[in-house]
This record gives structure tokens, sequence and C-alpha cells, in this order.
């Protein structure tokens, strides 16, 4: 009798159930797994699983001519993927033990995006209503990974300075203001900030080292992570040093000349920099500042991707691109120690695309290699383009109907024209949603 091909899978299972041998590949088996030296117990929830990242020696992304060790450490095993699952946590649990915040309560938080991701996750577990307020320039990954916490989401113009009426600060205020029963944790100001990297980051690093720790650089966006983790290793070892990366266009950086080129001119890498200087940046405990640019953060990003296996974001690649220049002052046995805060699930279709990298000349020959022309339209007329006629709205349109629109077609923006069809500008789903908050506000009291 011919035996279906079914009936044969069965056969083979039931034999492998009712046989006494033991499966094949455990004579294979080295003993106890080379991977694994401890294994957490089970946590109560996810928010446990911030913290204890992993310190990674960096091989192949370095020059020969250094002779130090240089390790990363990796925020982005964090369980928001970044180093600002860390003050999220932190800031949140704060509130909670002063009575400030109770679930049900509504978090609001200005951001360039990882701080919310923080705060939303503890949000969600916790059970808080939250608002996150953000600039259009940060990543739709970002976005998206906010709204699946549950998160709403107010986005503000990228150019608007920090404390002007429509930037994503005074954006914030505002809704906290207007919204019963909120509250800004403000991560600019909070010292749990810090606080956060005095008592958990910086600890972690001189248990991973044992103390051995020779120069540590990192990042500036608010500044906690380099003010906490700063002061904390400083008091076991008063001659470390302690190397701050601000991009340029940012003005963090000190001596106030470092900022001139470029000042306040506009930049990709996301997460660090400011035009301001946040309350919790304690700059005399950076020695050394080293202005970051682009090209370099994005493509050295690309190469600890590549090379090292270390699926980072931008400011990661600043902050090494930085180390490698500033620990050619250490000699062999020292230890200097970069942050890379972030992970690339934030830069899907931005830094980690090879198109965007090469329609922005973010190339270097070897990891992005530079075509002839970026894309395929690059050398047509725009006469010559089969371009379908443009989505715009009427000035007219209201409110819901624009955000029911942007959200039927999945864009972010869209053109309004005036009744002879001449552009008047453009409404972004951000700001259509903020209004209709304020409306809803309204309506409710």
């Amino acid at each position: 009798m011919k035996t279906s091909t079914s009936d044969a899978a069965s056969a083979a299972d039931g034999a492998g159930t009712n046989s006494n041998e033991p499966p094949s590949f455990i004579s294979e088996s080295t003993g106890p797994s080379p991977h694994l030296s401890y294994c957490p117990p089970p946590y109560d929830n996810i928010l446990s699983a911030i913290g204890n990242t992993p310190l990674v020696k960096l091989s192949k992304v370095i020059p020969t001519s250094l002779k130090c060790n240089l390790y990363a450490k990796c925020e982005f095993f964090n369980a928001g993927g970044s180093v600002k699952d860390r003050i999220g946590l932190r800031m949140i649990e704060a509130a909670e033990k002063a009575g400030r915040i109770q679930p049900g309560d509504t978090l609001i938080e200005p951001t360039s995006g990882n701080t919310g991701i923080g705060i939303a996750l503890g949000a969600a577990v916790r059970g808080y209503k939250c608002i996150i307020v953000l600039p259009e320039k940060m990543s739709k990954e970002k976005v998206d990974v906010l709204k699946a916490l549950g998160a709403q989401i107010v986005r503000t113009p990228t150019e608007a300075a920090w404390d002007a009426p429509d930037s994503h600060i005074s954006i914030a205020r505002k809704l906290q203001r207007e919204t019963p029963n909120s509250h800004i944790l403000d991560q600019y100001t909070n010292r749990d900030n810090p606080l956060a990297h005095y008592d958990g980051t910086a600890n972690e690093l001189l248990q991973q080292l044992n103390g051995k720790i020779d120069m540590i650089v990192a990042g500036a966006g608010t500044g906690g992570t380099i003010s906490g983790i700063a002061a904390k290793v400083r008091e076991h070892n008063p001659n470390v040093t302690i190397v701050g990366v601000d991009p340029v266009g940012s003005i963090l950086a000190v001596p106030d000349s470092l900022n001139d080129p470029g000042r306040l001119q506009a930049y990709h890498v996301e997460g660090i920099g400011y035009d301001f200087i946040p309350g919790v940046l304690d700059r005399k405990l950076v020695d050394r500042w080293y202005k970051s640019n682009d090209v370099d953060s994005l493509v050295m990003m690309r190469r600890l991707i590549r090379d090292e296996g270390l699926l980072c974001g931008g400011s990661s690649g600043a902050a090494v691109s930085a180390a490698i220049e500033a620990a050619s002052s250490l000699g062999e046995g020292q230890n200097c120690v970069v942050i890379l805060p972030d992970s690339v699930r934030n830069y899907m279709t931005k830094a980690l695309s090879d198109e965007w990298m090469i329609n922005h000349d973010f190339v270097d020959g070897d990891v992005i290699k530079k075509k002839q022309y970026g894309s395929w339209w690059a050398t047509k007329r725009v006469c010559d383009l089969e371009l379908n006629t443009p989505l715009t709205i009427s000035s007219g349109v209201k409110c819901k109907d624009a955000i029911a629109l942007l959200k039927r077609e999945g864009f972010d923006m869209v053109p309004v024209i005036d009744e002879e069809g001449d552009i008047l500008g453009v409404v972004t789903e951000g700001r259509t949603l903020y209004v209709k908050y304020c409306y809803l506000l309204v309506q409710n009291y």
C-alpha cells in the first residue's frame, strides 16, 4: 500500500516519540553553554530589563595605531532600545514615590524620541496616559514605536528655537496647562536624569572593568548621561578623562568658540546636541569636547554595524569617531569607554538606507559607494518625468477631514492650496492632531 507524505511524517514523529534513544545532537554537546555565565530569573514586567547592558570590546573599526582598549557600552540592549529607558523609568519611579503622579494621569514629554519611548514604555506598563511632543525632524520609526506603545504624538517644526511658542518644549508646556491631571517629568531639568546614570550606568561600568576606566566618551543631548557617569566614575578615579561629543550646529561644547563653525545649522544625527544648555548638563565635569559631523557619524554607524555587528544608531557613530581620536593619547593597557545610545531600529528608512545615504552625500567610498547619480531620475528633466498630480487640500477643509485624509493616504504632510490653486503652505499630521486635541480639551471642560 502506498504511504502518503503526511502518513510518513506521522510515522516519523511516532518513531521519534516512542524511541528511548536520546536525540543524536546531544552527543556533540560541550557541556554548559559558553555564551551565558548568568541567567536572570523571570521578571515581573519588561521594565526590569532596563539596565545591565553589555560592554563590548571594539576591534574592527579601530586603527592599528590605537594602543588602548576601546569598549562600547551597548545601550540599545535596554528594553525600549536606548539609554533613555533608564531615565524614563527613573523619573516615573521618583514621581510615584513622591506622590506626584498616579495611574490614570497623563505624562507629557518634549523629546527627540528616545526619552519619549522610555516614558511611553513605562506609561504602558504602569497605567499612565502619554503624550509625546517631538520635532518633525525625528524619524518615522520613532513615531511608529511611540504610537504602538499607545502614546499620542504631537509634532513641532524642526526649525523652531527651543523657547519659541511652537517649539516642542513650549507646546508640551501648553498641553500640560490645558490637560487635567497631566505632568511633564522634564528630562532637561529633572535631577533623576543624571542620577539614573550616577546610580546605574556608571556603577555597571565600574563593575565591568573592575574600576579601571581611563577615559569615557559620550554624546551630549540633555547631558544627563555624560554628567551622571562622569560624576560617579570620577569619585573612584579622579584622573579619568571625560570627553563630550557635540554635533556641528549645536552649542553645548566648551569653549563656545568651538560652536562657531556651523553654529545653529541643521544636522541629521538625532538625539545629541541642542540650541540651549539643559539644566542637567554639568559642563564642568567634561574635560574636553569634540564636534562631530553627519558624514563621519553616519558612516561610522554603518561600519559599526557591518564590521562589529553592533546594530546602533547615528549618535553612536558620532561617539565612536570622537573616541578613536580622543583615545589616541592613551597607552597600552588603558581603557576607554564609549557610550552607544540607541538602536538602528530608529533609522531603518534613513541612515540604514544606502539610497538615503547617497542622496544626502554621506559616502566614504567603502561602506557607502557613491554611484554616478544617486537616483534613477537624477539626470532626467522634470518635464520628462511621468509624475502624478500631487495630493493637495483646500484651505477650507476641516481639521478632522485633513487628519482623516493624512491617515488614509499614509502621509505626514500635504500642501494646502487656495481657490486659485496657489500653494499657501503645508499642513502636517502633528499640527492638525494638536489642534484636534486642544479642541477636545475645550469640549470636555
